[in-house]
């Protein structure tokens, strides 16, 4: 009997031996099994939530692994089960499975762009953000109207030029809001950093105004390495109490009214942007302006100008010191 029960158990672990000596090398052989991308599937989608499994069995489905079971299993054993990362993802033909699998653990997800100009307006940034596929749109007029609490600013501040112009990367499904938040953080932090290093002035008495006279300074730029004399010529103006009279800003502030010309009757029409008829700064910013136009506010050219004109449509600019040689 006991003969029969030990020839039994040598079956089983035969069988046991057997068994485990196939999977093994099923295992192995999987693994050095490329994976299949064609046009139809080259790019993935870990959906926010999903678990290797249910990533493992939609990659299955898609043919590009041959089973799902091993792919979950080197999961495990290589301990990242537990780390994948949602997003797109560009994957590429003939990779083994464990670089499949750390590229959806990297978090490498495609990135898409959406640029800010600098000397758009709000308006503008809105249409452009309202226009992107990529983004998830959840903002309402009503948001866009009071957005600067939604960013994180001061709830019925204006958000006329506090969006710094740049190029933003950023996944899929990304929100409206975010990418909002994240450009008008950026501008916040490089307002105040330049702010802080600044040339002393007694007419730029806060960031705020800084801002204001860099849009102004962005709009009336045609050459960019003008704009420290641009800049030197309003900050002249606003020291003696001249008027800036400057055309951008009684463009901003007749709105829907501008039509392409600007009329001697429209700089006579009085607006609060109006600088032909009210002295000093506007009351916001009238575009989103550059780095370069904020930098040149905080450390404008070393001049007496106060007067320039373009020479050409968008060329150079010649500057004079008095009305008679301007």
């Amino acid at each position: 009997m006991k003969k029969k029960i030990i020839n039994i158990v040598g079956i089983v672990f035969l069988g046991l031996a057997a068994v485990l000596t196939y999977a093994y090398f099923q295992y192995n052989t999987f693994l050095k099994q490329p994976i299949v991308v064609i046009a139809d599937n080259s790019i993935f989608s870990v959906k926010p939530g999903s678990n290797l499994a249910q990533v493992a069995t939609q990659l299955e489905s898609k043919g590009i692994i041959q089973d799902s079971r091993w792919f979950e299993l080197y999961g495990r054993v290589s301990g990242k089960a537990n780390q994948l990362k949602a997003g797109e993802y560009k994957l590429e033909n003939g990779v083994l499975p464990d670089a499949l699998l750390s590229k959806l653990t990297s978090g490498q997800t495609i990135q898409y762009q959406l640029t800010i100009l600098e000397g758009k307006t709000y308006k503008d940034i809105v249409a452009a953000v309202k226009q992107h596929p990529q983004l998830k749109q959840t903002l309402t007029d009503a948001d866009y109207a009071n957005i600067m609490a939604k960013v994180g600013g001061a709830a019925g501040m204006s958000p006329e030029g506090w969006f710094l112009p740049d190029t933003y990367n950023f996944p899929r499904n990304t929100t409206d809001l975010e990418f909002l938040q994240r450009s008008y953080k950026a501008m916040q932090t490089y307002l105040q950093k330049a702010w802080e290093k600044r040339e002393p002035t007694t007419v730029l008495r806060t960031p705020y105004d800084a801002l204001i006279l860099a849009s102004i300074v962005e709009k009336e730029t045609g050459l960019p390495e003008e704009r420290p004399l641009v800049a030197r010529v309003f900050l002249n103006r606003l020291e003696r109490g001249m008027l800036l009279q400057t055309d951008p800003s009684v463009i901003y502030g007749m709105g829907d009214k501008y039509t392409g010309n600007i009329r001697k009757t429209d700089l006579q029409t009085d607006t609060p942007y109006n600088t032909y008829t009210r002295k000093g700064l506007t009351p916001t910013p009238i575009a989103t302006p550059s780095k370069a136009a904020i930098d040149a506010v905080l450390h404008p050219s070393n001049s007496k100008v106060i007067y320039f004109v373009a020479t050409t449509p968008g060329g150079a600019s010649k500057f004079s010191e008095t009305l008679d040689e301007h």
